[in-house]
């Protein structure tokens, strides 16, 4: 009689081929799961992760203002999605977008949270760019870049007008024309400096004195702004005794425009320093760029009273140095130099004094120091 399989056919087996047979049943029925539960581990594996896509918020915004170089504030703000190396670079826009916080350090660090922070100049608004690390930011621009590439992201954000007053605007009165006084960073001469309003003041004889101070161990500076725009004409500097001046601190008298129409800024200007040599002249007169040979002329500033001279006409920028006051301007000159090529022409130029170290590696200052200019003329 036939036994169909299971149980009685089974039984025909010796009992070493039933074990053998029961552990190979086993075996087959674990490797037909297996493969299942391998599929369904892998199906739940790869359903698509969420990306997060990079992202700028703004947590502070600084107050709207018309802008300049003594308006400060901070912005601050959370970088979504940002990955490790990337920055952020910020601009501030008064005209144009300028960088920020300054030329010289244009790029803003992401902390481990995602969040950033930042000292900034005023301006009506502000944007964030999240860069790649080797990305190139122009120092100041009409319209922002574009979002891609090396950029991958971008914010922008009015000013507040409900924040809290600006601080206020100093300004002082010196030989009949008002100038303002900086009291934020700035990058002059390659390098960052900070400046203390206290360091330029206008004493009982109408004199101004420019100060280099010790503040907490650290020098600040000092810098003054005329308000008025003069143009073509000539400009007299009367400065008292010059010779007792560091070699590593510089005396600047200059002209300068904000705005980037010109990227040398509009840049004239007469220079007292040894930057940080003993044995170099101590003058020099500069049209920008300055790494033109043409464009530098050095000479030596003796002791004692002095004017310097700068006549500005279409073309041409003759400087020259007097002995004494500004009536001895008509006497011989002691040295002159005259710029025929790469004069600026006029614009939005101001002109400015400042009085600060040179970061150079032949000296340091190493003393607080002040330098007195007796006058200030324009001549149309």
């Amino acid at each position: 009689m036939f036994d169909p399989p299971g149980r009685n056919a089974l039984a025909r087996f010796p009992m070493n081929d039933r074990v053998k047979w029961a552990e190979n049943t086993q075996w087959n029925s674990f490797l037909r799961v297996v493969p299942l539960v391998v599929v369904l581990l892998t199906a739940c594996n790869t359903q698509p992760r969420k990306v997060i896509q990079p992202a700028i918020e703004f947590t502070l915004v600084p107050p709207t203002s018309a802008g300049g170089p003594n308006t400060h504030g901070t912005i601050a703000g959370r970088a979504i999605g940002a990955r490790p190396g990337q920055q952020i670079v910020l601009y501030a826009r008064a005209g144009a977008w300028w960088i920020q916080p300054l030329t010289e350090k244009p790029f803003t660090t992401i902390r481990p949270d995602k969040t950033w922070e930042s000292p900034t100049h005023l301006g009506t608004e502000y944007a964030a760019l999240l860069v790649d690390a080797d990305y190139k930011p122009q120092n100041v621009t009409y319209d922002l870049p574009m979002q891609g590439g090396q950029i991958k992201a971008l914010a922008t954000v009015r000013g507040k007008p409900d924040s809290a007053p600006q601080e206020a605007v100093i300004q002082l009165q010196f030989s009949g024309y008002e100038w303002l006084v900086r009291s934020v960073p700035s990058d002059r001469n390659a390098s960052r400096h900070d400046y203390d309003p206290t360091n330029a003041l206008v004493d009982s004889q109408g004199w101004l004195h420019l100060q280099i101070t010790d503040r907490q161990g650290k020098w600040t500076c000092s810098e003054t702004t005329l308000t008025k725009n003069l143009g073509y004409g000539t400009y007299l500097f009367t400065v008292e005794d010059v010779s007792h001046l560091e070699p590593a601190t510089i005396f600047s008298a200059f002209t300068w425009d904000e705005l980037p129409t010109d990227p040398n800024h509009r840049e004239m200007a007469v220079e007292i320093s040894q930057w940080g040599d003993p044995a170099g002249s101590n003058g020099q007169y500069i049209v920008q760029p300055y790494y033109v040979p043409s464009n530098v002329s050095r000479f030596r500033v003796p002791a004692g009273q002095i004017t310097f001279a700068l006549r500005w006409d279409p073309g041409k920028a003759l400087f020259q140095t007097f002995r004494g006051g500004p009536t001895k301007t008509k006497s011989r000159a002691i040295a002159e130099h005259l710029f025929a090529a790469g004069v600026p022409s006029p614009g939005r130029e101001s002109i400015r004094m400042n009085f600060c170290p040179v970061d150079n590696h032949q000296g340091t200052q190493q003393h607080p120091s002040e330098i007195v200019v007796e006058n200030f003329q324009y001549l149309p």
